[in-house]
């Protein structure tokens, strides 16, 4: 149960088997509570909602009440949102969805109460019903041709707010990876975009990005701060800078890697803590009164895949900027991680009791900072194992990727196949092949992307990272630099090649670096001025 339980006056119950068998025993539907450490609006309706003691009797009395907080338990978030959270979800005892919204205030619950009562006793069981993304046995499957990356290069073009930069005209995420698409396929709109998130997102007193904004022209930011979120803005603001030399894209990661180093680091693990609660009336004092207030909640929860993201974002920045503290403390974390939570590949979502073992999410979020550790430091750490594990046990006859285990209590025990974790997995998959010279894992990619080739058209801007493993997959390069990591040869590797470019460093080399395309030499280098010569064509 989550430390925040304690603030309302509902009788919660653990996720699990027997929750769902006293709701089916005594003919009450489950009221599912999905709060998030980090949510404003969650501490609000625990302490305005939960906490009142007419509608915690109400609950009590006439539902089986079941609290998980979703960043611990992805399974049950994926299946059960609501868009938002918290999330209140009232299901029947077969884990079906009979209702659900976000906050509610006391008068909004008191509404939707009677309205599922209403629904449960002249309906019972039948007033539930699956959500659509769990009825489809597999995703629609398709082949990788060249249209999928077209496809997504004019939704960049149709979906691009030239008036205030990012992509669309409602609220307004980061997008990070669709920033990284566009910067070698439509660059303006890339650097106007980093330009807008810098302006708008970023906390320029304690530093780190806050999660959106909520109107199209950046304004009224959702101060929250999340590891994963800012670890992937640190390595699209170091690709901005690899590209375009711009310092304010190197000084926005670099802060933001100093955020992540002290704030969000968790000294007692020796890794990355999980989040920061968004408080908007801190953010709103100025500095001299942030010094005398105290900062908004860490949790400092160490998830397996937000610091892979970490590792991969940071080491980034050191590749580029010859960041030490980024470099030391992502090596730390990896390090951390891969000896607490990591058992013979399998990966632990977090360290401690109930942590589910082997879920998609963490072993591609840890594989994709072991794949950049490997490229930028020369050590793979257990990539081979993490890689295989998750073949072995969550890949489906079709190729896709299943989220976790076949079983669960509710809907966990249907099949849930992550299109953003897919491509996570991809990716670092592509350059698993290239490191270690196996094909068999460029093959596996392949099979996992084109499971969702099908839907390739309907795909827009938010997925873009989709269409950039695809177009990796069809034309794979590799610059395999023929000494041992941290060369002048191999660094400069690092800083000239392509960012969707597999940088290999290999000990036992020649001394020579090599450009292959589609596994063939098409250049070769021995020093950093011939490799930019080389890989410039200048």
């Amino acid at each position: 149960m989550d430390e925040f339980a304690a603030e309302t006056k509902v009788e919660w119950r653990e996720w699990g088997p027997a929750a769902f068998e006293a709701a089916a025993d005594s003919g009450r539907p489950v009221l599912l509570s999905l709060t998030v450490p980090w949510s404003g609006e969650c501490r609000a309706m625990d302490r305005g909602t939960y906490g009142e003691p007419r509608i915690a009797a109400n609950i009590n009395d006439g539902f089986v009440p079941v609290r998980v907080d979703a960043d611990r338990d992805p399974r049950v978030r994926e299946r059960y949102t609501m868009g938002g959270f918290p999330s209140t979800v009232f299901l029947t005892p077969a884990g079906e969805v009979i209702t659900g919204a976000t906050f509610l205030g006391p008068d909004g619950f008191r509404g939707i109460l009677d309205s599922v009562r209403e629904a449960w006793d002249s309906r019972g069981a039948e007033a539930g019903s699956i959500p659509r993304q769990l009825q489809d046995e597999a995703p629609p499957a398709g082949e990788l041709r060249p249209r999928i990356e077209e496809h997504m290069i004019e939704q960049l073009l149709g979906a691009y707010d030239e008036e205030f930069g990012g992509w669309g005209t409602d609220v307004k995420f980061p997008l990070a990876r669709t920033v990284e698409f566009a910067l070698v396929r439509a660059r303006d709109q890339a650097t106007r975009s980093l330009e807008a998130i810098h302006t708008h997102l970023f906390d320029t007193y304690d530093g780190g990005f806050f999660r959106y904004a909520t109107d199209r022209n950046w304004s009224n930011p959702r101060r929250e701060k999340l590891l994963d979120e800012n670890a992937a803005l640190v390595r699209a603001f170091a690709h901005g800078y690899r590209y375009t030399g711009t310092e304010t894209y190197r000084d926005a990661a670099q802060r933001t890697a100093e955020y992540l180093t002290t704030t969000l680091w968790a000294d007692d693990a020796d890794a990355f803590a999980g989040s920061q609660a968004g408080v908007d009336d801190y953010y709103r004092l100025e500095p001299s009164e942030r010094e005398e207030a105290d900062p908004p909640h860490v949790d400092e929860t160490v998830f397996a895949d937000r610091n892979g993201l970490a590792v991969d974002g940071l080491l980034w920045l050191a590749a580029y900027t010859d960041d030490e503290r980024a470099r030391r403390y992502a090596q730390r974390a990896r390090d951390s991680v891969c000896d607490r939570l990591v058992e013979d590949g399998a990966v632990a979502h977090y360290d401690g009791e109930g942590s589910d073992r082997g879920l998609l999410g963490d072993q591609a979020g840890l594989l994709q900072g072991l794949t950049t550790s490997w490229q930028v430091t020369g050590e793979s750490g257990p990539a081979r194992g993490v890689a295989d594990w998750t073949i072995e046990h969550r890949q489906e006859q079709s190729g896709a990727f299943r989220d976790g285990p076949e079983s669960g209590a509710g809907l966990c025990s249907r099949s849930l196949h992550p299109l953003d974790t897919t491509v996570e997995l991809a990716d670092a998959l592509v350059d698993l092949a290239a490191l270690t010279g196996e094909d068999r894992y460029r093959r596996v990619a392949t099979e996992a992307v084109e499971a969702f080739a099908g839907a390739a058209e309907r795909m827009g801007v938010e997925v873009a990272g989709y269409a950039a493993v695809a177009a990796r997959l069809r034309d794979p390069q590799a610059v395999v630099v023929g000494t041992e990591a941290g060369t002048d040869l191999h660094r400069a590797a690092l800083r000239l090649a392509d960012h969707e470019t597999t940088v290999v460093p290999d000990p036992d080399g020649d001394g020579v670096a090599r450009l292959r395309e589609d596994g063939t030499v098409t250049a070769e280098a021995e020093t950093p001025a011939t490799l930019e010569a080389a890989l410039t064509g200048e």
